[in-house]
C-alpha cells in the first residue's frame, strides 16, 4: 500500500505550525474517499484541534482547509499545520532499532549492512582510524601540554629573576594563560563543526601556537610574557575539545573512553617529556648569547611550528574524504556508525560540516548537567596544572638539585600514563563512567591527606613525600578521560554533541585558573593552600560522581515509564529533535 504524510493547512485562523501527532492516520490513495480531517466538535461547526478557538472552546465556523497530496513508501501520515496556504508533502522516516539506538530515517538495507558487518572486518576498519588518528592526536596533545606547562621548567632554570619578576606576578602569568582558553573553547568547536576539513583547521591552530611558543623565548620584561601566554591560550583553546569532538565523531560511544585515554596518556608523559627536555635543553645556556630557559621555548616552539604544518598531510578528516586508504565497504559502514550513534535524522546533520545552530546551544546552556560534568573538570584542571606547574619546585624542596629536580618529574607521569590507560580500557570494558572516575578521585584524595600529614617536612621524608606525588599524579590523570567520555555519551544528536563538549571545557578549564594560585611561593615547603585544596577536590569529585550517577539512573527510570507513551505521543522528527532529552535516549552511566 502506498502510503503518505498529509499536511493541512488553516487559512483563517492559524498563525503558526503544529504537529499533531495523536491524530496520526494512515490513507490509501488507492481510496476515492477524501483523508478524515481531525476535528473538534464546538456546536456550531468544526475546527482545527491546535487553533485558538478549539483552545478556548469558543464557538466557531468551519474552517476552510486546504489539502494537498503526494504519495511516498512510509507507514505514517501526519496532520501538520502551516501558516502558507499552499500544501505539501514531505517524506517521514520511521525508527528503526539498531543495537541500543533507536535511529530515525535509516534504511532497512542499511540496517542489515551495518547488523551484518562482519566483526574481523570491523576491527581492522577501526585499526585503520586508530593508526591514522589517535597517534596524531596524541602527538599533537603531548607538544600542546609541553607547550603550556614548560613554563614551570623555565622557573627554575631562573626566567622569573631574569626578567625581573615580584611576588604573584608568576602565578598571574599562569593564569592568565586560561581566560582566553576558556573564552574560544565553545567559538571554536562550533567553527570546526562548520568546517569540512579538521585537519586544515587544527593544523593551523597548531602552526599559530608553535609560533607564539618561539616568540616567547624572546620576551623581555613581565608585560611580554604576558601577551605571548595570552595568545598562547587565543590558539590552544581549540585544541582539546577539537581533539575530543573528532575522536567522538569517528568511534562508537563503547569505544570512546580508551581512545581518548590515549591522548589524555600523552598529557601525562608531556609531564616527563617536559622536565627531560628542559633539563637537556638547558645545557644551551649561553648560546647565541641567550639563558637556557629561552632555549626552551624557542626549540620546543620550533618542534610545534613542524607538527602543525604534519596536520595538513597526516591528519584524517571524515570517511568520505578518506576514499585514498578505506574500501568503500568500509566508508560505507564508519558512515553508518557516525549517522546511527547521532540518531539518524538528515545525513548532513550526523557528519562534519553540519549546521550548528542557536536550539543547539540553548538546550546545552540549560543542560545542567553538563556544568556538573564540568566539575569533575574544574577538579581535574586546578590538580594537573597546579602539580605540573609545581611538581619541579616541589622535588628541589625535596633537596635535589636542578638538574635531578627536573628528572625525578618524569617518573610520575610515566606511572599517571599506565593508570589513564588501565582505567579506561577497564572502562569501555564494562561501559560505565562513574567507578572509574570515582576512583581515582579517591586516590588523589589520600595521596594529598598523606602529603598534608607531613607538615612541610618534604626532605626529612623525601621517600614517603615523592611516594604521595606519584600516588596523587596516578589518580589525577584518568579523570578526564572518564568525564569527557561520560560527558560526550550523553550528549545528542551531534551538532549538540560539538557545543557540548566545548562548554563542558570551557566550564571546566577555569579550574586552570585555580590551579594557577594554589601553589604560592610564600607558602612553601609546606603548601598548605596547594595541598588543601587538592584535598577538598579529590574528596568533593568522589561525591560529586556518586550524586550524579544517581541523577542519571532517576531519569533512565522516569524515561522508561513513558516510553511507550512517547512513541505513540511525538513524531519520530520530534523525537530526534529532543535529542539526549528524548525519552526513548537512555543515559550511559
Amino acid at each position: 500500500m502506498v502510503l503518505f504524510r498529509l499536511h493541512v493547512f488553516d487559512l483563517t485562523s492559524l498563525k503558526g505550525a503544529h504537529i499533531l501527532p495523536a491524530f496520526s492516520n494512515t490513507v490509501d490513495l488507492r481510496s476515492n474517499q477524501p483523508p478524515a480531517i481531525p476535528t473538534f466538535p464546538t456546536g456550531n461547526g468544526t475546527i482545527s484541534p491546535h487553533s485558538a478557538a478549539a483552545k478556548s472552546g469558543t464557538p466557531q465556523p468551519p474552517v476552510k482547509m486546504a489539502t494537498h497530496r503526494s504519495s511516498i513508501e512510509k507507514n505514517d501520515a501526519v496532520f501538520e499545520h502551516r501558516p502558507s496556504g499552499e500544501a505539501h508533502l514531505e517524506k517521514v522516516p520511521e525508527a528503526i532499532e539498531v543495537g541500543p539506538y533507536r535511529v530515525y530515517g535509516l534504511s532497512t538495507e542499511d540496517a542489515d549492512f551495518f547488523n551484518n558487518y562482519p566483526e574481523e572486518k570491523r576491527k581492522k576498519t577501526f585499526h585503520k582510524v586508530d593508526v591514522r588518528l589517535i597517534p596524531m592526536l596524541a602527538l599533537l596533545y603531548l607538544i600542546c601540554h609541553i607547550d603550556r606547562a614548560n613554563i614551570g621548567n623555565a622557573k627554575i632554570e631562573g626566567m622569573v629573576e631574569d626578567l625581573g619578576m615580584t611576588g604573584v606576578q608568576y602565578n598571574t602569568v599562569l593564569s592568565i594563560f586560561f581566560i582566553p582558553y576558556v573564552l574560544f573553547e565553545v567559538p571554536s568547536n562550533i567553527i570546526l563543526k562548520k568546517v569540512k576539513r579538521p585537519s586544515f583547521y587544527l593544523g593551523t591552530l597548531t602552526l599559530c601556537w608553535g609560533i607564539i611558543m618561539t616568540c616567547t623565548g624572546l620576551v623581555r620584561n613581565f608585560g611580554g610574557l604576558m601577551v605571548t601566554r595570552i595568545l598562547l591560550g587565543v590558539f590552544e583553546a581549540g585544541f582539546f575539545p577539537g581533539a575530543i569532538y573528532l575522536t567522538s565523531y569517528w568511534y562508537m560511544p563503547k569505544d570512546l573512553a580508551v581512545r581518548i585515554s590515549y591522548f589524555y596518556c600523552a598529557s601525562a608523559l608531556s609531564g616527563a617529556f617536559s622536565g627531560l627536555l628542559a633539563a637537556a635543553i638547558a645545557e644551551m645556556d649561553g648560546v647565541a648569547g641567550l639563558e637556557g630557559w629561552r632555549w626552551i621555548f624557542i626549540l620546543e616552539g620550533l618542534a610545534t611550528v613542524v607538527m602543525g604544518a604534519c596536520c595538513f598531510f597526516f591528519l584524517i578528516d571524515t570517511p568520505t574524504l578518506s576514499k585514498r586508504w578505506l574500501e568503500p565497504e568500509e566508508i560505507r559502514y564508519l558512515e553508518l556508525s557516525i549517522f546511527i550513534k547521532s540518531g539518524g535524522g538528515a545525513r548532513e546533520e550526523a557528519g562534519a560540516g553540519g549546521k550548528v545552530n542557536w536550539r543547539d546551544l540553548k538546550m546545552n546552556l540549560t543542560n545542567w548537567r553538563i556544568y556538573v560534568q564540568a566539575y569533575f573538570l574544574v577538579c581535574q584542571s586546578a590538580l594537573s596544572y597546579g602539580i605540573k606547574f609545581t611538581l619541579p619546585t616541589i622535588t628541589k624542596a625535596m633537596g635535589f638539585a636542578n638538574t635531578q629536580a627536573q628528572l625525578l618529574s618524569a617518573p610520575p607521569y610515566v606511572a599517571a600514563a599506565i593508570s589513564a590507560i588501565t582505567f579506561a580500557k577497564i572502562s569501555d570494558r564494562f561501559f560505565w563512567r562513574m567507578p572509574f572516575l570515582a576512583i581515582p578521585l579517591a586516590i588523589v584524595a589520600i595521596a594529598y591527606a598523606i602529603i598534608l600529614s607531613l607538615n612541610g617536612a618534604l626532605e626529612a621524608k623525601k621517600g614517603v613525600a615523592y611516594f604521595s606525588v606519584v600516588l596523587a599524579v596516578v589518580g589525577i590523570y584518568p579523570i578526564q578521560a572518564a568525564a569527557a567520555s561520560w560527558n560526550a555519551n550523553n550528549i545528542a544528536p551531534a551538532s549538540r554533541r560539538a557545543i557540548g563538549i566545548a562548554l563542558m571545557n570551557c566550564v571546566g578549564n577555569v579550574g586552570g585558573i585555580v590551579g594557577s594560585f594554589m601553589y604560592l611561593e610564600s607558602e612553601k615547603p609546606k603548601y598548605p593552600t596547594g595541598f588543601g585544596l587538592s584535598l577538598a577536590f579529590g574528596g568533593s569529585g568522589l561525591i560529586v560522581a556518586l550524586l550524579l550517577e544517581w541523577s542519571y539512573k532517576s531519569a533512565n527510570a522516569r524515561k522508561a515509564a513513558i516510553a511507550e507513551e512517547a512513541k505513540t505521543k511525538y513524531t519520530e522528527e520530534e523525537l530526534f529533535n529532543l535529542g539526549d532529552r528524548s525519552p526513548l535516549f537512555k543515559y550511559v552511566l
